[in-house]
């Protein structure tokens, strides 16, 4: 009987070990620029992350006027002056959730951090700025492409420590979100029927309202959009004129790279940065093999 006893003892232990979190470290944040949040069965923790993308604000093309805000934004932030909770929106691939990479490089030497949360995450608010608000730094809590549903916790929780009303971050934490939605929700055509009684809804301009009531609690709206063509080639030309220069190369952008950037845009049914920029590493990389091949 003991043994059998002992014998289940050790199997619920067993299954206990597989709900707690693996032991870890607290994350040093002399060292360690960002951490994600790592959601287990009864809470989170902050997991370090150890390598950041090596992208600069320079590399950053043909969104002068985002980047202006959200670094002046982030200046004020860090001298520690009034500054506003962000909303990054706008088309996929047009460079939001690089922007706050490169702001992360650029500014982490003057004490910024970021610690990135999912979206489902969100509601760990709490316990995340707990973990932080006593640290000599400051942070963004940064949550990439988020979409909700109304109603969803996240949502709810988000939306409460925005307007500071139920639960406030302390000063030394903003939030910046990125969404292809500008107001983060789904919109439907019927949206903009006026008083009209959709789906028996009595009270439509509420309903309506209700949507929009989140993004507008950010005090930064920041539009992203899909450039025109001749944009488009302006900043595959200067992906394409900097890769050859890293790479040492005196080859240079020609009337052909500019036609096959165009049908490359075409192809992929978008003329993004990220677009430019994956077309660049193409047309780069096959040019300087051939240089290669040829050479004797």
């Amino acid at each position: 009987m003991d043994s059998e006893l002992s014998a289940q003892l050790k199997q619920v232990l067993s299954s206990l070990q597989l709900l707690l979190p693996k032991p870890v470290a607290a994350v040093d944040w002399a060292l360690c620029h960002a951490a994600n949040w790592r959601r287990h069965s009864f809470g989170g923790y902050l997991e370090p992350v150890e390598s950041i993308e090596a992208i600069s604000l320079d590399d950053l093309l043909g969104i002068e006027e985002q980047k202006r805000i959200v670094v002046e934004n982030t200046r004020q932030f860090l001298a520690e002056y009034p500054a506003n909770n962000t909303l990054l929106w706008g088309t996929r691939g047009t460079g939001k959730s690089s922007l706050i990479r490169a702001v992360l490089n650029n500014y982490a030497n003057k004490g910024l951090r970021i610690v990135q949360v999912d979206k489902s995450d969100l509601v760990h608010l709490p316990d995340i700025v707990d973990s932080i608000k006593r640290l000599p730094y400051r942070f963004i809590i940064f949550s990439d492409d988020v979409s909700f549903e109304v109603g969803e916790s996240s949502y709810k929780m988000l939306k409460s420590a925005l307007d500071g009303a139920v639960y406030a971050p302390p000063d030394n934490v903003l939030i910046y979100v990125t969404s292809n939605r500008r107001h983060l929700l789904p919109e439907f055509e019927t949206d903009n029927r006026g008083a009209m009684l959709v789906n028996n809804e009595m009270h439509h301009g509420e309903a309506i309202e209700e949507k929009i009531s989140l993004s507008g609690r950010f005090g930064l709206w920041v539009g992203f959009h899909p450039f025109k063509q001749e944009q488009y080639l302006s900043v595959t030309r200067q992906w394409v004129e900097k890769l050859f220069t890293r790479q040492n190369s005196s080859l240079s952008w020609t009337a052909e790279a500019a036609e096959a950037a165009i049908q490359w845009a075409y192809d992929k049914g978008d003329n993004s940065g990220r677009i430019a920029y994956q077309f660049a590493s193409r047309w780069v990389g096959i040019q300087l093999l051939q240089q290669h091949t040829e050479t004797p």
